[in-house]
């Protein structure tokens, strides 16, 4: 139960802060204004916090770990959002890097 917890709250750190920069690029990039930016400052600002919900006490090891979240959650969030279409090896990086996430997390640790 407590990684199905652990891998919630990096599913919606994700879309916090996937979700904030990609409305900040809109606000910026594509001129859609300061409601923009400013939604996604505070999107910005809950993915912080939400990153602080996780069962592990270790900053480094929960921020590194979603690195790999991160990096999967940014080629799907450009699917949906954007159209983009990922090839084989945006796949098989995305794919290695959340192996490098479940190492980092979940693997058996003696304290």
């Amino acid at each position: 139960m407590l990684i199905a917890r652990s891998a919630a709250l990096f599913l919606l750190a994700a879309l916090f802060e996937i979700g904030g920069a990609w409305l900040v690029w809109q606000g910026v990039r594509e001129h859609r204004g300061w409601a923009w930016i400013g939604a996604g400052i505070i999107a910005l600002g809950a993915y912080g916090f939400v990153a602080t919900l996780q069962p592990d006490a270790e900053f480094g090891r929960i921020l590194a770990a979603y690195g790999g979240v991160f990096v999967a959650g940014s080629i799907a969030w450009g699917m949906a959002a954007d159209g983009y279409r990922p090839d084989r090896w945006d796949v098989t990086g995305a794919l290695i890097c959340l192996a490098g996430m479940a190492v980092i997390m979940y693997a058996p640790r003696t304290r």
